[in-house]
């Protein structure tokens, strides 16, 4: 359960990939790199021992499509292989699962950004980037009045409780 010493010693492997994560990921990608954040669980601070590590990268420029962009981070996670191994080694099987987006593609919206909303862990924000999309949007949940409603473990949003059919809404 969160509080014991189990998870304290959890929380500080996860903390100290996540440093190299930064670390590594600043290294690479230099001034391209424009934020970057982890989501889900460990974002949450509710990892388990084979939690993945949901990463946000938002750089620019990024090649253009998903593998282009997945084949250009192999550079990073190779460079992770020590910490990854050295944390197997004292029982969590984590991997990381990158996404990545320009600032560009950030402003168009996605889904995704309504699980990072209230459980995204910032690590680096180059001018606030990031915090400020956040920002922006919250205010827009905020004036539709919506909410977001666990069930068990899982969560969904109800996006605009006053909803009318047919109307249609911007988030």
């Amino acid at each position: 359960m969160p509080g014991d010493k189990t998870d304290r010693s959890w929380t500080e492997l996860f903390d100290g990939i996540l440093h190299h994560l930064l670390a590594e990921s600043m290294r690479f990608y230099e001034d391209r790199l424009i934020s970057l954040a982890v989501f889900g669980s460990v974002g949450r601070g509710a990892m388990r021992l084979d939690s993945d590590i949901d990463v946000l990268i938002v750089a620019d420029p990024l090649p253009k499509g998903r593998l282009r962009r997945v084949g250009e981070f192999s550079t990073v996670e190779s460079r992770m292989e020590g910490i990854l191994k050295d944390a197997r080694n004292s029982g969590i099987q984590t991997t990381l699962s990158p996404v990545f987006k320009t600032p560009a593609e950030l402003g168009l919206g996605s889904p995704l950004l309504l699980d990072m909303v209230e459980d995204a862990r910032i690590l680096y924000d180059r001018g606030d980037f990031f915090k400020d999309e956040l920002s922006r949007l919250r205010q827009r949940l905020s004036r539709l009045g919506a909410r977001r409603i666990w069930k068990g473990n899982a969560w969904y949003w109800d996006l605009k409780p006053d909803y009318k059919c047919g109307e249609e809404f911007p988030i």
